[in-house]
């Protein structure tokens, strides 16, 4: 007598191994009709997975194999990322892959990773000491060795807009997954984060006072960063606008000032290339002091090529080394914080200059919208939330004011 090894209705689940086994015809993301396999030890588990997967197939496409976390990672940066984004984009996605998304959950199977297993990633990422993970302190000369290496842990934490900008890699490359249809649902979208409050971080600026003493020092000293100093200040340019800026896209005569490109430091290589977004692109006109010190600009870089000769290499950047070359953006850095320090001013950074302008934007009481335009930002939000940092002398004016409003006559 023969033993059935289905039961009615389970149809393909037979013996396999230790176990059991079904399959069903599916179709793949390629367009051909395949079998797909389910296993487990008892026929409860596989009819379970057998069901499960029906429902799949009726429901559309189906992937007979399902890469790793890590392998889909890979196929993302070389053929979504790379091809698609700007390169600086490719360079901070890989980063997060190589070294926080790979080693956290790069062994997972990436229809098998769960809304738990991301959380509990997140959470362990946002306590561990990045230093001692990624051997900071033990990659440095012995002799220089100060914390995690001899035992010292420095507790160096992720920010939380750095574990969101991790989650928001790991995100988006899931949600590539779900389009593909080798995952029904990207469970990278269910994760709590640490809460961040907007503007913790110190956000700084310079008064008028400060922002003019800045660039007299730079014009008397001769600062051959002079011009530039003056556009990140009174235009809002960025760095790399700056440093990335033509003699083609400048009309002296007319006073009008083209944005469209911008020089970056990418992976050991200077890239002049499109602005950040199409958002960033612009004409704006130049006011009398912008003019003034592009031209002295001019004159130094015609001193400059005189002075190279058969050494120049330049052709067409405005803000060049003494034999041409593009600068540096870590070097304007340097320039930027060497002048804070001979003007005896705060230091801030060359961005916080940039946001310098919007304050003093708004303590000259230049409408949000204008600003706007100026600083050429994508979201009104960004423009209003620079607006907020208006000076504490502005802010004490205003609360003078309103304050002698309300008091009225004694």
């Amino acid at each position: 007598m023969s033993t059935r090894a289905r039961a009615n209705g389970e149809g393909s689940i037979f013996p396999y191994r230790n176990g059991f086994a079904a399959y069903c015809w599916v179709r793949t993301p390629n367009g051909l009709r395949k079998k797909k396999w389910v296993y487990g030890k008892t026929r409860e588990q596989v009819h379970a997975k057998w069901i499960e997967l029906q429902g799949k197939a009726r429901q559309g496409v189906v992937a007979t194999s399902t890469p790793t976390v890590a392998e889909y990672m890979t196929y993302w940066l070389d053929e979504i990322i790379r091809p698609n984004r700007a390169p600086l984009t490719y360079q901070t996605y890989e980063t997060f892959v190589r070294v926080h998304i790979v080693p956290g959950l790069g062994t997972k199977r990436l229809d098998r990773l769960r809304v738990r297993d991301v959380q509990t990633w997140i959470n362990q990422l946002a306590a561990t000491c990045q230093c001692c993970t990624q051997g900071k302190d033990a990659h440095r000369p012995a002799t220089k060795r100060r914390c995690c290496a001899i035992g010292q842990c420095c507790m160096s934490l992720l920010s939380t807009r750095s574990v969101s900008d991790v989650r928001a890699a790991l995100r988006a490359a899931l949600s590539q997954a779900v389009k593909e249809e080798l995952i029904g649902k990207n469970v990278a979208m269910d994760v709590s984060l640490p809460k961040r409050r907007k503007g913790s971080r110190t956000r700084k600026a310079w008064t008028t006072d400060e922002a003019r003493a800045f660039l007299e020092s730079a014009r008397s000293d001769g600062d051959r960063f002079y011009a530039a100093y003056v556009l990140v200040l009174v235009l809002g340019l960025r760095k790399g606008e700056v440093l990335g800026m033509c003699w083609d896209d400048l009309d002296l005569d007319a006073g009008n000032l083209d944005i469209g490109l911008q020089l970056q430091r990418v992976g050991g290589r200077l890239l002049h290339r499109e602005t950040k977004t199409e958002g960033s692109d612009s004409t704006l006109p130049l006011p009398g002091i912008c003019i003034t010190a592009l031209r002295l600009r001019q004159d130094d870089q015609h001193h400059d090529r005189t002075a190279a000769g058969p050494a120049w290499h330049g052709d067409k950047l405005v803000f060049t080394t003494r034999y041409g070359t593009p600068i540096e953006p870590r070097n304007f850095n340097r320039s930027w914080d060497t002048r804070c320090a001979k003007a005896g001013v705060r230091k801030i950074t060359v961005h916080d200059g940039r946001r310098s302008c919007g304050t003093l934007l708004a303590d000259l009481d230049v409408h949000p919208r204008v600003a706007m335009q100026i600083l050429r930002h994508a979201q009104f939000s960004l423009t209003m939330e620079i607006y907020t940092l208006a000076s504490s002398a502005a802010t004490r004016d205003a609360l003078k004011r309103l304050g002698e409003s309300l008091d009225g006559p004694q």
